[in-house]
């Protein structure tokens, strides 16, 4: 087994990751979680994934917030 197989985020794009959040949390939900400007105030999936690919530590938490959605489908 490899590395790969153990990484939740492998395999997986940006843009699928903030589709999937929007999709359970909606854009109001995602905004109460995740303190950023781009999901308050006129939110699209465009506009975040710009703002998420030149902001790390934005992109870190909106990750983290998708491996903890995808833990707790598992269970």
């Amino acid at each position: 087994m490899n590395d790969s197989n153990h990484d939740p985020l492998h395999g997986v794009t940006l843009e699928q990751i903030l589709t999937a959040l929007v999709a359970h949390y909606q854009w109001q939900g995602l905004a109460e979680l995740i303190d950023i400007r781009c999901f308050k105030s006129d939110p699209s999936i465009k506009s975040s994934l710009t703002f998420l690919r030149k902001t790390p530590w934005a992109r870190e938490k909106v990750e983290r917030l998708y491996v903890k959605l995808q833990r707790g489908k598992r269970s």
